[in-house]
């Protein structure tokens, strides 16, 4: 059956036929922004993820996501988070050389418009991000739910293909 045969048998229960090779594909997305989020004496580049709320970073740690973990909302406006991030992480990620914050708003009509504002603020000040790991769970885990939180239920399935996951990197 494969990914260890679906997780014991479990994995398939009252999912969709196509639950197994998505969640795969998110695991891998998952385990990719692991490894860069974690802190560099683990071996990352201390990344941080930027989500909407609390729900979503217990999420993310639910997840196995050790390193940083900021919040959007936070009572500031738009210029304000946009001029922290900006301060606070610069323009690259010193470590790595890659985009200094993962934005993973979630994949509801509302986190678009969230991501597309911090995206366009952020390119303006020469600030790439790394959106790889919504642009998967946009496409993998939409049928579970619109939101990074809603991944929480699923995360024991997910952490232990995110672990086969990490294993291989």
């Amino acid at each position: 059956m494969g990914a260890s045969d679906w997780i014991q048998g479990g994995g398939k229960v009252g999912g969709p036929p196509d639950r197994e090779i998505r969640f795969t594909l998110a695991a891998r997305a998952f385990a990719e922004s692991q490894v860069r989020n974690r802190e560099p004496s683990d071996g990352g580049a201390g990344c941080p993820i930027v989500v909407e709320g609390k729900r979503d970073k217990l999420a993310l740690r639910a997840l196995g996501f050790e390193g940083p973990i900021e919040l959007f909302n936070r009572g500031w406006n738009l210029s304000r988070i946009v001029a922290y991030f900006y301060d606070t992480y610069g323009t690259r990620n010193t470590i790595d050389g890659g985009p200094p914050l993962i934005l993973l708003m979630d994949w509801d009509r509302t986190g678009g418009q969230i991501q597309n504002s911090l995206r366009e603020r952020l390119n303006s000040l020469d600030v790439p991000i790394d959106e790889s790991l919504r642009n998967v769970l946009l496409r993998a885990m939409k049928p579970e739910g619109k939101t990074v939180e809603a991944l929480a239920p699923f995360a024991k399935t997910l952490r232990l293909l995110i672990d086969i996951q990490l294993d291989s990197l």
